[in-house]
């Protein structure tokens, strides 16, 4: 079975959910300068060690570089980032938690968008940051999402 090369219509949003079910996972692509390159992996390192490397596998097929806004492209099962997103390794690996959740949303035909599903989304990556602190051996690190959980703590989203 092969994913949909695109995943926008009802019939190919079926055939991805069907791909998930099965427990395939993509072979996730990265696409961007050597610099973009080399910060996402240093985040992708961080998301193997928090064990989320399967759920974004799961869910997204590639991380594109690109100049505008960072976003999930939900009918690519990609995510455009920006460099300012890879920037910082955790908060990398946390944006990119959060936008698999978002896109296993899509998936399931839940509104992946606005308040509601924001707050579900930001809860998931407050998870991951949880997480990561707990696993990592590495104790900057563990201050990076220390930090961030506090900054999430006064967010308006929780």
């Amino acid at each position: 079975m092969e994913f949909p090369k695109r995943i926008y219509t009802t019939e190919e949003v079926e055939k991805a959910k069907e791909f998930v079910k099965k427990g395939c996972k993509h072979r996730l692509r990265a696409k961007g300068s050597p610099i973009f390159k080399q910060k996402l992996k240093q985040a992708l390192k961080l998301i193997k060690t928090a064990g989320y490397h399967n759920f974004l596998r799961t869910y997204i097929r590639s991380i594109v570089e690109i100049d505008g806004l960072t976003q999930l492209r939900e009918a690519d099962g990609a995510i455009w980032a920006n460099k300012y997103a890879v920037e910082n390794p955790v908060d990398a690996a946390s944006l990119f938690i959060q936008k698999a959740s978002h896109m296993k949303e899509y998936l399931e035909g839940k509104l992946y968008f606005g308040g509601a599903a924001e707050t579900r989304s930001v809860k998931k990556r407050i998870e991951f940051l949880k997480v990561l602190k707990q696993k990592s051996r590495n104790e900057q690190v563990k201050k990076e999402c220390e930090r961030l959980l506090k900054s999430w703590s006064e967010s308006v989203f929780l």
